[in-house]
């Protein structure tokens, strides 16, 4: 049974994360998603979650083509990808496949997992960003 790993932040669940959740499952029989915690959600955007990380984990871990999802490592961790020994990794289009943290931790596995960049799905309609800005601008102008 082939695992596809993939991580992601997933604050405002929306038709590009199902695209991508749907593509990365193709890679294998099992797909597992790692939310980011508010800390590194913090640490990385610069701002607050609009979910919680519990809530943002229940939310993914209710789509289909999911089979398990977890909380992430601590911000500066990845132990996660040694505990859960993937034969995939899927990283979304707006993602970097050299983080440093991420190389370090595949150097440590007897047998790395293939890294696959998915494909991005409409990202001027759906992309997280875009649509916190328009529910921001339709609050601001009703």
């Amino acid at each position: 049974m082939r695992t596809v790993l993939v991580f992601g932040s997933f604050d405002i669940i929306h038709p590009g994360h199902v695209a991508f959740l749907r593509a990365a499952k193709r890679y294998g029989d099992r797909l597992i998603v790692v939310v980011n915690r508010d800390a590194a959600y913090r640490k990385e955007k610069g701002r607050v979650p609009i979910f919680s990380e519990r809530e943002r984990l229940a939310l993914v871990a209710s789509l289909r083509d999911v089979s398990r999802a977890y909380l992430g490592d601590r911000p500066g961790s990845w132990t996660v990808i040694r505990r859960l020994r993937p034969d995939v990794i899927g990283v979304g289009y707006d993602q970097r496949v050299d983080h440093p943290g991420l190389a370090a931790q595949l150097m440590r596995l007897r047998k790395p997992p293939k890294i696959v960049k998915i494909q991005r799905f409409n990202n001027r309609k759906h992309k997280s960003s875009l649509i916190k800005k328009r529910i921001r601008d339709a609050e601001r102008n009703p």
